[in-house]
């Protein structure tokens, strides 16, 4: 091979290393963010840059590393645990939270960018949160009010609890909040006495206040009509004297009562003589004969 043909291949050579070079520096000059994550630019350790819009992105190559974070809700399922309401009770609780990373920086900074430490600190905030919220009820209420108060109360007492570590919680869920089985038959047996218990107490108050009801119904109505009766004998009473006033003032004198009697006579006469038979039997002193006299 002669100096001109050795020339060549090592000019193909030292363009095959420098093309291979330029994709390896382009390679590590790119770097592409999805959708569902943030890419962490570093510099030497330090964060330099978080990208938060899905694309591609330059870095400078051997100096800039990249690392991704999850961008997306995560959730965490707490581990079954114990707990003990306000009357002293141990219930069996079963729950998970949905989270996310809200600040990239502050994640990294107070969490090492460590989704385990931020399940870490997740735990132990939302279990004592539940416990604290649990503790503060009876388990009767609990049992029985199962419309979503419970986790409200929990949200309201984490507040702003992981806002220094850079990280929303969005809900906390109880997937179980029961009775232990060894005594969950007794509790709902003893829950099931006391309803009625209480159900008793309502209908005997109910009754009470329906026979108090009644009575006071009945007296008013014996008021009524005892008032009623006085007011019908007072009337009668006074029509019965302004009757006999007409009648002394009408036949005040004594043709005008023998007038009377004799229409007196004439009505009785009339009542008497009904049927087919118009025979009439008087005695000679009997006012209807005077008529004919």
């Amino acid at each position: 091979m002669d100096k001109s043909g050795k020339k060549n291949r090592i000019g193909l050579i030292l363009t095959a290393v420098a093309v291979v070079l330029l994709i390896i520096i382009a390679a590590n000059s790119l770097f592409v963010v999805q959708k569902n994550e943030y890419g962490v630019v570093w510099e030497f350790g330090a964060v330099t840059d978080v990208k938060e819009t899905p694309g591609l992105y330059f870095k400078i190559p051997f100096i800039n590393s990249v690392t991704k974070l999850p961008n997306t809700v995560l959730l965490y399922d707490l581990p079954i645990s114990d707990v003990i309401t306000a009357d002293k009770h141990s219930m069996v609780l079963d729950s998970f939270a949905l989270w996310k990373i809200d600040d990239p920086r502050l994640f990294i900074e107070s969490l090492s960018g460590s989704v385990s430490n931020a399940e870490s600190r997740i735990n132990a905030i939302v279990y004592n949160a539940l416990k604290t919220v649990i503790s503060s009820q009876k388990q009767e209420t609990i049992i029985s009010g199962r419309d979503g108060k419970v986790v409200q109360l929990v949200m309201e007492n984490i507040g702003t609890s992981f806002d220094r570590y850079g990280i929303k919680v969005f809900a906390v869920e109880t997937k179980t909040l029961d009775l232990p089985d060894d005594n969950k038959d007794a509790v709902y047996t003893r829950m099931i006495s006391e309803r009625n218990n209480i159900a008793a107490s309502y209908t005997a108050e109910g009754n009470a206040e329906a026979k108090r009801i009644r009575n006071e119904a009945d007296k008013k109505v014996e008021i009524i009509l005892s008032e009623a009766e006085a007011k019908a004998q007072s009337t009668r009473a006074e029509g019965d004297a302004e009757y006999m006033r007409i009648l002394s003032e009408v036949y005040d004198s004594e043709e005008e009562a023998e007038f009377y009697t004799f229409m007196i006579a004439l009505d009785a006469l009339s009542e008497s003589m009904t049927g087919e038979e118009k025979t009439l039997i008087l005695s000679a002193d009997s006012p209807i004969a005077e008529i004919f006299k």
